[in-house]
């Protein structure tokens, strides 16, 4: 059971809200909470986990524990990375809540086989959708499409475009800037872009331990470039808050931006945050 440094604050504010639009919790790495007017509840990459110390140490609270959660439609997977697929962070979301695990091929092999989420906890193979870049799943009130992205450390990832009727944004996991921005930006009218952003750091190699320089994460010149292409009118990155070694003052990206037409306004959110279509 995963110890939250919150008690149950963030799932109870969840359940308890009643957006007029869209509303999108903040979970901090690459995690969100997305509830619409109508009460259908999405999970995006939630991960409650500590990382792998020394190596990757988190920096941030844990905000919630997963048992804790009671309502969830789906919760989806931009890829295979252990901080966006994570048994003890998200099958237990599944088997209280009945919730779908929507994901790529490879996210769904952790799930299967390298975690073996069904040996540990009660899970229906129905409760497993595998999507691919094309696909477009409804969820409630939702539509999801599923687009490309590039992430040159992941094997299989992929990026997730929300439709509702208050608006359309863009989570992107872990990519950075790729050719097909321009295009997703041209055929979706993108209130709102979540993307990644980091710094270059030194960290332990997992076999050597030695440091390693390391850059998983868009810096300020890729995240902008990105967010060009997407045409977004607010962008909130991400994932800034969370390794030690990798983390950035979102704040610097006012800088970057401003000569540009997109993004139009920078949301800067922390660990907690609520922002509403």
């Amino acid at each position: 059971m995963t110890v939250s440094d919150w008690s149950d604050w963030l799932p109870r504010a969840v359940e308890s809200a009643d957006p007029e639009t869209v509303a999108i919790w903040y979970l901090g790495c690459n995690g969100f909470v997305i509830k619409g007017s109508e009460g259908t509840t999405l999970f995006v990459d939630p991960y409650v986990g500590i990382g792998d110390p020394p190596r990757t140490v988190r920096m941030i609270p844990v905000p919630f524990d997963p048992e804790d959660v009671t309502e969830a439609d789906a919760v989806l997977a931009t890829h295979e990375h252990t901080d966006h697929v994570h048994g003890p962070s998200q099958a237990p979301i599944l088997e209280n809540t009945g919730a779908t695990f929507v994901a790529p091929d490879d996210s769904l092999s952790v799930a299967y086989d390298d975690e073996a989420w069904f040996d540990d906890y009660d899970l229906s193979d129905d409760q497993f959708e595998e999507v691919a870049e094309g696909d477009s799943v409804e969820i409630g009130e939702f539509t999801v499409h599923v687009e490309p992205a590039y992430d040159p450390d992941a094997s299989h990832p992929v990026a997730y475009v929300f439709e509702h009727e208050s608006g359309t944004f863009i989570h992107g996991g872990d990519t950075k800037p790729a050719e097909e921005f321009a295009d997703i930006g041209e055929r979706y009218d993108l209130d709102l872009g979540i993307l990644a952003f980091g710094t270059v750091g030194n960290i332990p190699d997992k076999e050597t331990g030695e440091p390693v320089r390391t850059k998983w994460y868009n810096d300020e010149n890729q995240i902008i470039e990105a967010a060009s292409d997407l045409d977004l009118d607010r962008l909130v990155p991400t994932h800034w808050d969370m390794w030690k070694g990798l983390t950035a003052d979102p704040k610097a990206l006012h800088h970057h931006a401003k000569s540009f037409e997109a993004p139009r306004s920078l949301e800067l959110v922390e660990i907690g945050d609520r922002v509403d279509l």
